[in-house]
C-alpha cells in the first residue's frame, strides 16, 4: 500500500490554507485532480465524515499527477470564504473537544478525590471507635483494680481490728460494746454478757488517728519524708508501751532539730502524739505523757495504724 499521488501544486495550495495533507489529497483525489474550488468543494460535502482525516492509499504504484497551473486569481470568493469557514469549523471543533476533555478530566479528578475523602473518613470513624472501645476497656480494668484494692483494703481493715479487739464498723445495731471475735464468728446476739468485752478505746479513737496519718501523706507528696515521720512517731509510740514508767521517753522537746525534721514540721504528725496522750508542757516547749494518762490500748491502736501506714504501699489511695 502507497500514498495516493495527487497533483502537487493543488496540494501545497490547499495546505496553504490550513487543510492537513489526508483531507488534502483525499479531497484531491476524489474531485479528479481538477481544482482547488472542486477540492474545497468535496471537503464541504464531507465535512462530517471522520474518514477524510485519513490518508488516501492505493495498492499500485502511483503515477504522478500534472495539471495545468491555473492562475490563483481565478480561485473564486466564494471558495476561499468556504476554505476559510472550514477551517474556523475545524478550530472550534478541536477546541470544544479539547474543553470537554479538559470538563471530564476535571469530572474524575473531582470523583476520585471524593472517594479518597470518603475512605480517609471512614478509616479515622474505625480509628476513633476501636480507639473509644480501647480506653472504655481501660477505664474498665482500672475500675476492677481500685475495687479489688479497696476490698483488699477493708480485709486488712478488718483483720487488724480484729487483732486489736476492736469492734467491726459495718454491723448493723449497736456494736460498741461488741468483741470483734464474735462479730467474725456471725455471733450478732445483744444479749453478749458484758464481762466479755475488752477494755477498748472506741473506734473513733482509731478513726481518728488513722486521719492523721492520711492526711500527712496526702500533703506531703515525697514518700521518704513521709516514711520517715510514720518510723520515727512509730519509735516513740513502742518506747513508751516498752518503758512506760521511763520519764525520758515520754518527754519531747519541741525544739529539737531531729524531730523538728523528722516530726515535729508536719501538723498532722503532732496532733498524732495529742491523740495517743502527749500534751504540751513548760509554756508549749515540750510534749510530755504523764503516767497516769498512759492509755496502752489507745498506744497499741496506734502502733498498729502506724505499722499498716509503713508497711501498706495503698494506704491513703482510698481515703475519704
Amino acid at each position: 500500500m502507497v500514498i495516493q499521488q495527487v497533483d502537487k501544486r493543488l496540494l501545497s495550495e490547499l495546505e496553504a490554507m490550513g487543510f492537513s495533507e489526508a483531507q488534502a489529497r483525499k479531497a484531491l483525489h476524489h474531485s479528479g485532480n481538477l481544482s482547488i474550488e472542486a477540492a474545497v468543494n468535496w471537503i464541504i460535502d464531507n465535512e462530517n465524515d471522520a474518514a477524510t482525516d485519513e490518508m488516501p492509499m492505493c495498492l499500485q504504484d502511483p503515477v504522478n499527477i500534472e495539471i495545468e497551473e491555473i492562475d490563483p486569481r481565478l480561485i473564486s470568493e466564494e471558495v476561499k470564504l468556504c476554505a476559510q469557514e472550514l477551517r474556523n469549523r475545524s478550530r472550534k471543533k478541536k477546541a470544544e473537544e479539547k474543553k470537554k476533555f479538559e470538563s471530564e478530566r476535571k469530572k474524575e479528578r473531582i470523583r476520585v478525590g471524593k472517594e479518597l475523602l470518603e475512605a480517609k473518613e471512614m478509616a479515622e470513624e474505625r480509628e476513633r471507635k476501636r480507639f473509644l472501645a480501647q480506653r472504655k476497656a481501660e477505664k474498665e480494668e482500672e475500675r476492677r483494680a481500685r475495687e479489688k484494692i479497696r476490698q483488699k483494703l477493708q480485709q486488712d481493715k478488718a483483720e487488724r481490728r480484729v487483732g486489736l479487739g476492736l469492734p467491726l464498723e459495718a454491723v448493723e445495731g449497736d456494736t460498741s460494746t461488741i468483741p470483734a471475735t464474735s462479730l467474725l464468728q456471725g455471733t450478732r446476739n445483744s444479749s453478749i454478757d458484758d464481762s466479755v468485752v475488752l477494755p477498748v478505746k472506741p473506734a473513733e479513737k482509731a478513726e481518728l488517728l488513722r486521719e492523721c496519718l492520711r492526711s500527712l501523706k496526702r500533703q506531703n507528696k515525697e514518700d521518704n519524708t513521709v516514711t520517715r515521720a510514720f518510723r520515727t512517731l512509730l519509735i516513740y509510740v513502742r518506747n513508751v508501751v516498752k518503758n512506760p514508767e521511763e520519764g525520758k521517753f515520754r518527754k519531747i522537746r519541741i525544739s529539737n532539730p531531729a524531730f523538728q525534721d523528722r516530726v515535729g514540721k508536719f501538723r498532722d504528725a503532732i496532733k498524732f502524739l495529742e491523740l495517743c496522750g502527749f500534751g504540751r508542757v513548760e509554756g508549749g516547749n515540750f510534749l510530755f505523757l504523764p503516767r497516769e494518762k498512759i492509755d496502752m490500748g489507745v498506744l497499741k491502736v496506734a502502733g498498729a495504724e502506724l505499722q499498716n501506714a509503713i508497711t501498706n504501699p495503698f494506704f491513703g489511695l482510698l481515703s475519704r
